[in-house]
């Protein structure tokens, strides 16, 4: 089976997965984490939205479609996917927060982007408010309800695969966070004694 479709068919099954961890209020990722933050809530709004408008659209169409009782029952099951699959991408977000755990800023969104980032590698962190974003080269934008709220800047580049596995070195990301304030002040001093810790002294030499 061609990677492209293996790839689509994980992300379809992690998104049904978070749809059943969001009911069970069991985030992944977070085991052993020092500290979590969600970064969901700004978007639910127009997900409940956009699920709402699906559930309207599924009922209409069984009314037009009732004398048609096989291309109703295709309509439907494809309706009720649709449905789950808009609700699946807000609970893929309110699952998977960011982290922060041994010296890693592990950053997310939904189910199709993760990025580690060893907190020696941040050049800088800080908090702005940024509401449109353009696609650059080097630059990663993970955002939320259209914003972001916090930029890290790296002394150099990190791997963020694009959907498909496309190798995607970023040295600029911005994100979300729910409690954009307290990730800055729990990230900016992790980073600063990530950078300034002496490196491990090397083994003596061999005596003769």
């Amino acid at each position: 089976m061609p990677e492209a479709v293996l790839r689509i068919v994980g992300h379809e099954l992690r998104i049904m997965a978070s749809l059943g961890r969001w009911v069970a209020r069991r985030p992944h990722g977070v085991e052993g984490a020092d500290a979590v933050f969600p970064h969901a809530r700004d978007q639910a709004a127009l997900m409940y939205g956009f699920a709402f408008v699906c559930v309207v659209e599924s009922v209409g169409m069984s009314f037009l479609l009732a004398g048609w009782p096989v291309v109703h029952a295709v309509v439907l099951v494809l309706d009720v996917y649709t449905v789950l699959f808009v609700l699946g991408l807000h609970a893929a977000a309110a699952t998977r927060p960011h982290t922060l755990s041994g010296g890693v800023l592990r950053l997310r969104r939904a189910a199709h982007v993760d990025v580690s980032l060893p907190l020696g590698r941040i050049a800088s962190v800080r908090q702005e408010l940024v509401f449109s974003h353009e696609r650059t080269e080097g630059e990663l934008n993970l955002a939320v309800g259209s914003q972001t709220s916090l930029t890290v800047e790296l002394t150099e580049p990190v791997d963020a695969p694009r959907f498909f596995g496309a190798p995607r070195p970023v040295r600029l990301i911005r994100f979300h966070a729910d409690d954009a304030r307290a990730l800055y002040r729990v990230l900016g001093p992790a980073v600063t004694r990530a950078r300034t810790a002496p490196s491990p002294s090397p083994d003596p030499l061999p005596r003769a």
